[in-house]
């Protein structure tokens, strides 16, 4: 099942502001919370995928590739967004559950994250990392898996991640029981008001570390080195970016890693130039070829192929081969690719040939009677972008 557009998930307009975005996601949200929909899958999904549109709309480099390729342009082969199960409630409400505000979210479910009766989840999220990825015409035809080594931070093997020098050195929070947030009642004319704000104590994870681990020195992390697969689809652009979920630099102390964004880079080829979905390429042919017609091999993006040039043939006459361009992305259409004939002027000439020449320049055939018919330069023009 195709995905909803992220815009329609939160019933806004695309133009919409970072604030308008925001508010709308609180409200949807609000309606779709777990806790107000008890045993509702239905509810479940579309409070996921409200964090999932969320999530692409409210970073500005997410969302210009989301409004530029749609879902393509931010999909990727990690956890494959909140929808598919990729990601659980513990995740959400880590990386936004801000977006609720202390007060509200507090007053509706029972006094914030920590209310839900699970434990906030530890530590600090990791930072995006951004990684250039050149791709050939062959590869951007037909899409292609790529394993490709990205220096970051990695969890640290030894203490698994926690910071902490063993499990007896991690305990619980004492001020805020392991919630990561301490509540607070006020009594006011209109009765009691219950806040809720971040411990504190532990900024929130709800334990606290009592011995460092020595690897990381109790960051839980270190830098290194991870080889990640990537799925690139069939007809990306220069200048694209598809976002992996999850596979950016580690958190710190088990916190949610960040996202790995790939910049797709187009390595010039040898022979063909690329012009949206179309590719182009310039042929030189002889006029004997040109005035007698012939038949030539050009190279395409899926190898090589025979064309037919008719007796008579202009400089300037553009052949299609249909569907021989680039596909687009997550769609059906596919380009052509376009040849431009180019007949070739000799440049020197033997006296031998400059008077064959000479003598064929009197001749009614080689004297410009160009067809009513035949098609200007701009007309040319117009066809290939048609």
């Amino acid at each position: 099942m195709s995905k909803r557009d992220y815009y329609e998930v939160l019933g806004v307009a695309k133009g919409a502001s970072a604030d308008e975005i925001k508010k709308a996601y609180r409200k949807v949200a609000m309606q779709h919370h777990p806790d107000r929909n008890p045993g509702d899958k239905g509810s479940e999904e579309k409070f996921k995928e409200a964090a999932e549109a969320y999530e692409i709309l409210s970073d500005n480099d997410k969302k210009a590739q989301y409004d530029r390729y749609g879902h393509a342009g931010v999909s990727g082969n990690g956890r494959g967004g909140y929808g598919s199960g990729g990601m659980n409630m513990e995740d959400i409400f880590s990386q936004f559950g801000d977006v609720f505000g202390d007060d509200l979210f507090g007053s509706f479910f029972g006094g914030g994250r920590g209310g839900r009766g699970g434990q906030r989840s530890r530590g600090v999220r990791g930072s995006n990392l951004r990684v250039k990825l050149k791709l050939t015409y062959e590869e951007i035809a037909k899409g292609v898996s790529k394993n490709i080594k990205v220096k970051k931070y990695i969890v640290c093997n030894t203490c698994s991640g926690s910071g902490a020098k063993d499990k007896g050195s991690i305990q619980t929070c004492q001020t805020c029981g392991g919630s990561g947030q301490v509540r607070r009642v006020q009594n006011t004319f209109l009765g009691q008001m219950q806040t809720v704000t971040t411990c504190p104590a532990c900024n929130g994870e709800g334990s606290q570390v009592t011995a460092k681990c020595g690897t990381c020195k109790g960051e839980g992390r270190v830098f290194g080195e991870e080889t990640v697969n990537i799925e690139i689809p069939a007809g990306v652009q220069e200048g694209m970016q598809l976002s992996i979920s999850g596979r950016g630099n580690a958190g710190e102390r088990g916190g949610s890693p960040g996202d790995l964004i790939i910049l797709i880079e187009e390595e010039p080829h040898k022979e063909l130039h690329r012009d949206g979905l179309n590719v182009a390429f310039d042929l030189y042919i002889s006029f004997p070829d040109a005035a007698f017609g012939t038949q030539v091999e050009v190279p395409t993006i899926d190898g090589r192929a025979k064309i037919k040039i008719p007796a008579g043939t202009q400089s300037g006459k553009i052949f299609r081969l249909k569907g021989k361009g680039f596909p687009a992305v997550n769609s059906y259409e596919k380009g052509d690719q376009l040849i431009h004939v180019n007949v070739w002027t000799p440049q020197q000439l033997t006296a031998e040939e400059r008077a064959m020449l000479e003598k064929l320049g009197y001749s009614q055939n080689f004297k410009p009677a160009p067809d009513k018919n035949e098609k200007g330069f701009f007309d040319k023009i117009r066809e290939m972008f048609s």
